[in-house]
Parts: structure tokens; sequence; C-alpha cells
């Protein structure tokens, strides 16, 4: 009973570490792995995904990660605060123009990485962030990590 008890403990243990070990961070394979389920998500209903996408519900916010889409006309159909607003036109802290750079790289079936310098959510002091991008359908959806 002891020993079966000292296992548990352990178990316990172990399990509240590893989600310490996750970091306060995303993980570039996390954010790759987020935007493989917002991929999955569009498919299946692109209204419903892109409320999803800017609400952070259904996993789709997971600490500094988060899937934003931008349509045709340029502008975010999904973000946590800048749906309508001009993906295309946007630039980053060092002045470059990652919307169109995004809306660039962005390819049908293929997931590629696309850099700027911006601040984490709730930080004001830019830094390289890698943001894996695709197209699906008529959207451009993208999720990054910062470095």
């Amino acid at each position: 009973m002891l020993r079966k008890f000292a296992m548990l403990s352990a178990i316990a243990v172990f399990a509240m570490a590893g989600s310490a070990w996750a970091g306060e961070y995303g993980s570039p394979a996390e954010a790759k792995a987020m935007l493989e389920k917002a991929i999955a998500a569009v498919n299946a209903n692109k209204a419903k995904a892109l409320e999803m996408f800017t609400k952070g519900e259904g996993g789709f916010k997971d600490r500094d990660l988060y899937p934003y889409c931008g349509g045709p006309d340029g502008n975010f159909t999904a973000h946590p605060s800048l749906v309508g607003k001009s993906l295309k036109d946007l630039k980053d802290k060092a002045g470059k123009p990652l919307g169109v750079d995004v809306y660039a790289a962005a390819k049908d079936g293929v997931i590629v990485e696309v850099s700027y310098m911006w601040p984490r959510p709730g930080q004001t002091d830019p830094v390289n962030k890698v943001v894996y991008v695709t197209k699906v359908g008529d959207q451009v959806c993208a999720v990054g990590y910062y470095k």
C-alpha cells in the first residue's frame, strides 16, 4: 500500500512538473500544431473557426500562441484585437511590411515561415516573432511564436 502511494505521488509530481516545463511561452512545435488545427477548423466551418480564433475558444489561445487570419481584401478576419483592420498594411516595429510578407508567403497546402519584430502580448519591446503561414481557401492564416 505504501509503495502504491509513493508511486502515485511520484506520478503526480512529474505531471505537475511537466506543465511547468511547458514554459511560459509557446514553442515552435506548439505553434505549428495550432496552425494545423486551425487549418482543419477553417476547412470544416470557416465562419465558426474565425470566430473561435478571435475569441480564443476551442484551444485557439495558449499562452502567447493564437491564430490570426486575413481575407482576400487584406483585412483581418480573425485576431484577438484587430478584426476589420488591414493586415496587408501592417508593419512591424522596425518598419518591415509584415502583412505584405505574410500574404506573399501564403500558399495553399504549404506551411512556411515569416519573421518580423513584434512585442509579446502585454509587453512593449519588440522581439523576433516567427509565424507559420498558409493559405486555406480564401484565408491567409498564421500562428507565431516568439524567439
